[in-house]
């Protein structure tokens, strides 16, 4: 039995209708469940992933795919934790293809924070020098999801933080009605806060931002 087929076996010999139930209206019933929870997942996975590792190992970048092809939430969440598991320290410059199609396939928040803060993140740090064109790039685009990693990414790069950058992200999407987008900017706005909580004060002060992005953004420096 292949990885894919140990996995969903394991899984469906796990399953919780009632959990299942509870997860996909957390979602607004946008994905179906097993019903595992966070934890039990990564459990169940860990041995499996362990027995299938050369699989893994070799077929990655198909085999993230091929788990996002799957009606249940919990394989997209095992999908982009084994991409960033396996490829954290090895991105290749063209895998950002495959980011993006990652972040705008079974889109929503539980995806998009994780692949924005652990894989794209990640991978402008290993690729420096492509920050500027795919932050333009995904910034400009007309997906929210991709607006919305454009702000995050930064998320715990603390000291490291290009400010001016994400200074110039905010503002750029400062009047967006997407909630997703108002949050973003109060969250990636007070985390930089705890290393420069000066510059974050100054910013939100000199610039009329929505409400939601203001109270995220100042409620922990205030």
């Amino acid at each position: 039995m292949n990885f894919i087929s140990a996995l969903d076996n394991t899984f469906s010999k796990n399953e919780n209708l009632e959990f299942a139930a509870q997860m996909k209206a957390y979602l607004k019933n946008r994905f179906d469940f097993y019903g595992i929870k966070a934890k039990l997942r990564r459990d169940l996975l860990q041995p499996l992933a362990q027995k299938h590792q050369l699989e893994i190992r070799d077929t990655i970048r198909t085999l993230t795919f091929d788990l996002y092809q799957f009606k249940q939430r919990e394989m997209h969440l095992c999908a982009i934790e084994l991409f960033e598991k396996q490829l954290r320290k090895s991105y290749k410059k063209e895998d950002i293809y495959l980011i993006e199609k990652l972040i705008t396939t079974n889109s929503w928040w539980d995806s998009v924070d994780f692949i924005a803060k652990q894989i794209l993140g990640k991978y402008l740090i290993i690729h420096p020098n492509e920050t500027e064109k795919i932050i333009r790039d995904f910034s400009n685009s007309n997906n929210m999801w991709l607006n919305r990693c454009s702000i995050i990414f930064q998320l715990g790069y603390k000291e490291n933080t290009n400010k001016q950058l994400l200074f110039n992200q905010c503002l750029k999407h400062k009047n967006s009605n997407e909630f997703f987008i108002q949050k973003a900017i109060g969250w990636a706005l007070r985390e930089y806060g705890s290393y420069n909580p000066k510059d974050v004060l100054t910013f939100v002060k000199s610039n009329n931002l929505k409400p939601l992005s203001t109270r995220e953004a100042i409620r922990k420096l205030i």
